[in-house]
């Protein structure tokens, strides 16, 4: 993109439901003191302290590709953050424990890079993801659908199927690779409050490439027709917005 499109307020809109993958995730590595942890990825960087407080004997990096995320990121001793591109991405030396919390999503080639970050691990490390499972969901299905309607001159070619595999798939490839493999999927019943809320929701995440092309008065009109399709797919109720949300999860072993 030729400009930064994350929004730290907008993304952390929900940033209660959003966490909890990430320690669901993070519950699951078994290591006692590793001296190496980075979070790939790590956004604004709230959970990135939360691995510090994990770990207090180790060292914590954080990278992203966002500037305006890194901006954001809390000062703290063992703490320390870049602006880097997990493509490009390489250790300075051995890993204890490599997180990548719900980033993998937007990289391509990321079959490619995980046998590379496998082979980064120490003796022992652990690497440890979880990507967003539902682009089968309303929520996206609807949006490819609508790019792909009078949106499809500007839009079209944004209309990404599922770019993730399930769990069995990570599975094969980490397993193939000689590491001890632990892969599950959790579907969250999210509820959210107020109007409008699975489209604010994915006006964080998935609708981000969208607006980073529109003109102002071209994603008003965007989000109109977004809103309208959302919000019969989830109809609002006395208590909230009820938004499922798969997840996939893999934790591996060197």
């Amino acid at each position: 993109m030729s400009r930064d499109m994350w929004d730290p307020v907008v993304y952390g809109r929900y940033a209660g439901e959003r966490a909890r993958p990430f320690f669901d995730l993070v519950a699951r590595i078994s290591a006692e003191r590793p001296g190496h942890v980075v979070d790939a990825g790590c956004g604004s960087g709230e959970l990135t302290a939360e691995l510090a407080r994990r770990w207090p004997d180790a060292d914590v990096h954080g990278f992203d590709s966002s500037p305006a995320m890194i901006g954001k990121a809390p000062a703290g001793e063992r703490l320390t953050f870049s602006v880097e591109d997990v493509v490009r991405w390489r250790p300075e030396r051995p890993v204890d424990v490599l997180v990548s919390n719900a980033v993998l999503q937007w990289v391509p080639e990321h079959r490619e890079i995980l046998p590379r970050w496998a082979g980064a691990l120490a003796p022992g490390g652990w690497l440890a993801f979880q990507v967003p499972g539902n682009f089968d969901a309303p929520s996206h299905t609807l949006v490819r659908e609508l790019c792909r309607t009078r949106w499809r001159d500007r839009l079209g070619d944004l209309a990404r199927e599922s770019p993730v595999d399930d769990p069995a798939g990570y599975l094969d490839l980490l397993s193939a690779l000689g590491c001890r493999v632990d892969a599950w999927e959790t579907t969250y019943l999210h509820v959210l409050p107020g109007e409008d809320a699975v489209l604010r929701w994915i006006t964080g995440t998935a609708l981000r490439p969208m607006l980073d092309r529109l003109a102002p008065d071209e994603a008003e009109a965007f989000l109109g027709d977004c809103a309208a399709l959302l919000n019969e797919a989830y109809p609002r109720r006395p208590y909230g917005t009820v938004f499922p949300f798969r997840r996939i999860f893999v934790v591996a072993q060197n």
